[in-house]
């Protein structure tokens, strides 16, 4: 037997990047490094790629990993990243328009609908509230001029200067447009044309429902994009499920010469002479590479990747002004078809208590993907994929039997809430699979299972978001914790502007 101290250390490989994690930010920033020609090994510690943007089988139902709600799928302007990221590997994917964005179901009676086309929207909203008509239409209007001014331009790294002198001298109106809804908040916004307490409220869902806060502390930049590209590139599901996206983008990132490796749980960042400079992987194997980016939270990245370095003082800075967003309660549900009525939209937020919205299951959102795309299920079967926040805190402690008991209690009440707007739902299900904030946390490899940073206090806008570099050399992030925050088409924005930083970095 050969002794362990005589065993060559295992290979080391070196790349021009090394992505830690396949969520949408890293696969984007991946590819396209790749489709300029660099190569990029991608590591993943899980089975499949996307992360949150994943999907998986249970029982003949394919069921999406978070949210199927999908921006960035338009076919004009700039801001279809996810359409454009696929078309750098030369990869496509099929999409299904969805005609609904949301259907509310809200305190007092408030029950509405925003439609993909924008004057029905308008319209109903005015409806509930005539003597806010004036109001209404100049605050989402507004909107529009943020959404025009993103939509006038290339989406690149901010931090690379030449890239902004360029775009400021080809587009100067629409960025000086942009540095003035930087700092400003949606709600500061609304209430210059909004009075009606009820309608701010609603104005409240409309931003908790992606921020996971209200508009008080939601960036206005993110809503203008979020608020209108709902009804310019519209809501797109696609086909075969959300997890077909990064399936995409791994596939196209190996058709252009790069690599995705799965199960390969990375244990540690390389840090040589103050400078990232490879991984450490928990199997031993290492791996080098010019530039590394952690697609992980930057909690992870910190606290865990980088060992136990003390944290640099741009970190601290922003702990002080972000934090840990909730987790969520997560029902995957398989139901007979005989429970939804024929014109049934396919994403629901229930709300009973405006006070409870922020709380622990105070917000229930719901999924029905199955509307738009049938083969996900068994026929005559639909899927209701349930979500509502829920900390990781409230799941700790607990013996295994304990644990499934809660699961359980808390996947009924959840159902029991349900009934109300779709009646007969306890009788009809065929399948359910409860995740709690433990399960996010175990198969996303995210802390405390959060979808990611949420501002601890009303701060100016995006102004304290932070870039893709940062205080180490050669280390990168991407994903929910940068610029320009949540959601699948920031992430992707920040994967976009992430390899930008890194090509003109390296010379490509």
């Amino acid at each position: 037997m050969v002794s362990a101290s005589t065993l060559s250390p295992p290979q080391t490989q070196t790349f021009d990047a090394i992505v830690i994690g396949s969520g949408i930010g890293g696969l984007v920033t991946a590819t396209q490094l790749a489709a300029k020609g660099a190569k990029v090994l991608v590591l993943e510690s899980y089975v499949i790629p996307g992360g949150s943007s994943g999907s998986f089988e249970r029982n003949g139902y394919c069921f999406d990993e978070g949210a199927s709600m999908i921006f960035g799928f338009g076919d004009r302007g700039t801001t279809n990243l996810l359409t454009r990221a696929l078309e750098a590997v030369n990869v496509s994917l099929e999409t299904i328009p969805d005609p609904v964005q949301i259907h509310y179901h809200l305190p007092n009676g408030l029950d509405l609908q925003v439609h993909r086309n924008y004057e029905r929207f308008l319209q109903e909203l005015i409806q509930r509230f005539p003597h806010e008509r004036e109001g209404i239409r100049k605050f989402y209007d507004e909107c529009w001029k943020v959404f025009n001014c993103l939509n006038a331009m290339p989406l690149l790294s901010l931090e690379e200067p030449r890239y902004l002198m360029r775009v400021f001298f080809q587009h100067p109106l629409a960025c000086l447009g942009l540095v003035k809804y930087l700092p400003q908040n949606v709600g500061d916004i609304a209430r210059q044309y909004i009075s009606d307490p009820q309608l701010l409220k609603f104005i409240d869902i409309e931003c908790y429902c992606w921020s996971v806060v209200p508009a008080q502390m939601t960036p206005m930049i993110n809503a203008g994009m979020v608020f209108s590209d709902r009804h310019y590139g519209g809501i797109n599901y696609p086909k075969g499920g959300v997890g077909q996206i990064a399936r995409r983008l791994a596939a196209g990132l190996q058709n252009a010469g790069s690599e995705i490796r799965y199960q390969a749980r990375v244990e540690k960042i390389i840090v040589e002479n103050n400078r990232a400079v490879g991984v450490k992987l928990a199997t031993g194997e290492e791996y080098r590479g010019r530039r590394i980016v952690s697609n992980a939270t930057r909690w992870d990245t910190f606290d865990k990747l980088l060992g136990d370095r003390q944290l640099p003082r741009s970190e601290r800075k922003w702990r002080d002004r972000y934090q840990k967003s909730p987790s969520f309660l997560s029902l995957h549900l398989g139901v007979e078809a005989s429970v939804l009525s024929p014109d049934t939209a396919c994403h629901h937020i229930v709300v009973e208590s405006w006070n409870q919205m922020e709380q622990p299951y105070g917000t229930i959102f719901v999924s029905i993907p199955t509307l738009l795309d049938p083969d996900l299920a068994p026929e005559g079967y639909h899927i209701l994929h349930v979500f509502t926040p829920s900390w990781i805190e409230d799941w700790q402690g607990m013996t295994p039997g304990e644990y499934e008991a809660k699961k359980e209690e808390a996947g009924w009440q959840i159902i029991d809430r349900l009934e109300a707007i779709f009646p007969g739902l306890d009788a009809r299900l065929d399948y359910m699979e409860v995740g709690t904030p433990r399960s996010h946390r175990r198969f996303l490899n995210r802390a405390d299972g959060t979808y990611g940073p949420i501002p601890q206090r009303k701060l100016m806008g995006l102004l304290g978001m932070p870039f893709n570099r940062t205080s180490i050399p050669g280390l990168y992030c991407v994903g929910d914790s940068t610029f320009p925050g949540q959601g699948l088409n920031a992430v992707a924005f920040s994967g976009f502007a992430c390899a930008h930083r890194i090509a003109v970095d390296l010379g490509l």
